[in-house]
């Protein structure tokens, strides 16, 4: 929870950024903004804000959103969290 928190606030130094998965590139979508928007993780319907997608870092189920998986910010002993990138390809 303090690495998606951390994730959060980031995201909001940085205004656009984007998260990837770091083993193969995947795209999940902009770190929070706009519930709006389509690609946001803070959209509770879209493909990444969905508490049921499978690209969600909100899926307590999925391998980007459970507490248990290595590729989830919301564990904290993970080692394959998804990366930040932001506008300016940082």
């Amino acid at each position: 929870m303090k690495t998606l928190l951390l994730l959060l606030l980031l995201s909001t130094a940085t205004q656009a950024a984007d998260l990837y998965d770091p083993e193969n590139g995947k795209y999940l979508g902009k770190l929070g903004g706009n519930e709006y928007d389509s690609d946001s993780t803070s959209n509770p319907y879209g493909r990444y804000g969905s508490e049921y997608s499978s690209d969600s870092i909100n899926n307590p189920y999925g391998k980007y959103g459970s507490k248990y998986s290595n590729k989830s910010p919301n564990n904290p002993y993970a080692t394959h969290q998804p990366i930040i990138i932001d506008n300016e390809g940082r």
